[in-house]
């Protein structure tokens, strides 16, 4: 069977004020879509084992500042090395082609027409408030916004952002995430 792409958000416990490490932030939710059964799911932290046999059994893990942020808040829940995945982290290659970082937000305003429903500290809130319902929503539609992004991406070969009040495109070249070859790797990054 052919592998496929996942498109992944986590939410997060704890703010960078109250940790700077990564590693303390804690996960509330992670929430995944994955191309290969063209659904979503979210898991909770106690149940973020089948999250990643998802990751593993994915061509590539796709995101928005998923390198930086996402894999290195998973990263301690994880036995082996999530850096050696195969990732695709959109805001890296808008950073790498424009040279300056944009807020997803933004880019998905000028993309496809749509912003998030929230920023991160609501999805904390959420969490502190005991609104799980809320914060899984939240998790889900970020994940589906994300995928939306990444979608328009791979049909046109571009995404956008906004320069004053004018829309500039930006080159993607995504349609080949989807063009990997049949393989049964799994990606065990564990020291056998």
């Amino acid at each position: 069977m052919r592998k496929l792409p996942v498109i992944i958000d986590v939410e997060t416990k704890y703010t960078f004020r109250e940790h700077s490490d990564h590693a303390k932030l804690g996960i509330s939710v992670a929430g995944i879509y994955d191309y290969t059964t063209q659904q979503g799911k979210i898991f909770l932290e106690k149940d973020l084992q089948g999250f990643f046999k998802m990751l593993e059994n994915a061509s590539y893990i796709v995101g928005f500042n998923i390198r930086s942020f996402d894999m290195a808040v998973l990263q301690p829940y994880y036995p082996g090395d999530l850096s050696k995945f195969p990732i695709v982290d959109i805001l890296e290659e808008i950073k790498e082609k424009i040279g300056s970082r944009r807020a997803l937000h933004d880019i998905l305003k000028a993309t496809i027409g749509k912003g998030k429903t929230g920023h991160g500290l609501l999805a904390i809130n959420f969490y502190r408030e005991g609104k799980m319902d809320e914060l899984k929503q939240y998790c889900m539609d970020d994940v589906m916004l994300t995928k939306e992004l990444f979608d328009y991406g791979v049909q046109n070969d571009k995404i956008f952002y906004l320069q004053d009040v004018q829309k500039v495109p930006i080159s993607v070249d995504w349609k080949k995430y989807f063009g990997a070859p049949a393989s049964n790797d799994t990606h065990l990054t564990l020291p056998f």
